[in-house]
């Protein structure tokens, strides 16, 4: 089922425009606080909070799931959507660069969309 929502989202951040998007695999990384990590970067604040929406609104369309928690809209720098086993960051393009969160988890397998 994983997967499949992966690509939900991985869709849902390409139909706005999201660049760089790249799945990250944490199930092998036992200290990892979710089974996956889905990221992108975009230029504007704007485009942070449409990507956001946008995956919200299809993974409750298509797989039936709520967020259960989010973060970061109040300045859309970098939004986090927890859906407990997967967890969306979607970053303002410098700040992906300055956080650099594949570099944390650089042992995971990682999948370019």
């Amino acid at each position: 089922m994983e997967n499949r929502e992966i690509k939900v989202i991985a869709d849902a951040m390409s139909e706005k425009k999201g660049a760089d998007i790249v799945s990250l695999d944490l199930r092998k990384i036992g200290t990892a606080i979710s089974d996956y990590f889905i990221v992108c970067n975009a230029d504007s604040t704007t485009n942070v909070n449409a990507i956001a929406d946008n995956v919200e609104d299809r993974m409750l369309e298509k797989c039936g799931r709520k967020v259960l928690r989010a973060q970061g809209r109040e300045n859309s720098f970098w939004i986090i959507l927890d859906y407990g086993d997967i967890v969306v960051h979607v970053f303002q393009t410098q700040y992906r660069e300055f956080y650099r969160l594949e570099a944390l988890w650089a042992d995971a397998e990682r999948l370019e969309f």
